[in-house]
């Protein structure tokens, strides 16, 4: 892999663009995203990854400076697209946005946000969804900082 031609936007960090090859890692890094939320990494997550990645998903890893592969990054951001249930219309989808816990509150999560806002403009799509976790109060925070707005609510009832 080799880094992209614009260099990331907080110093002391580089990103790399992946690929749909790069399953093993996505899987890796949602499975260490749902631990650090106190969720199951069993085997619906690998499931999740070869369901929905694809040569059309957009990814983004995230290094320190100096490191020379993504095989351990610090973030990621994982974009495709899905259809509005409401209007119909395609939309930039975020499948996954992580920030490793020892480098949060350092702007990488916004930085990524970014990055799959302006990806999902310069290719055309009107808007970018994503589902969240309520309990992920940080992540919410975020989002909403940025523009984000509740459109749904999920609801589970336990049988």
């Amino acid at each position: 892999m080799t880094p992209d031609v614009e260099s990331f936007p907080i110093s002391g960090y580089r990103w790399y663009r992946g690929s749909g090859i790069d399953e093993m890692l996505v899987t890796k890094t949602l499975r260490r995203a749902y631990r650090d939320l106190g969720g199951s990494d069993g085997p619906h997550l690998i499931e999740t990854v070869r369901q929905h990645l694809s040569s059309r998903s957009k990814l983004w890893w995230v290094v320190p400076e100096g490191q020379d592969e993504p095989t351990d990054p610090v973030g990621c951001l994982w974009l495709s697209e899905a259809v509005d249930q409401r209007t119909g219309e395609t939309q930039a989808y975020i499948f996954l946005v992580y920030v490793t816990p020892a480098h949060r509150r350092r702007g990488i999560g916004t930085a990524l946000m970014r990055q799959a806002h302006q990806w999902a403009s310069k290719n055309g799509y009107g808007s970018v969804s994503l589902q969240v976790f309520e309990s992920n109060r940080a992540a919410l925070a975020l989002y909403q900082k940025l523009g984000y707005e509740s459109q749904a609510v999920w609801l589970t009832k336990a049988l």
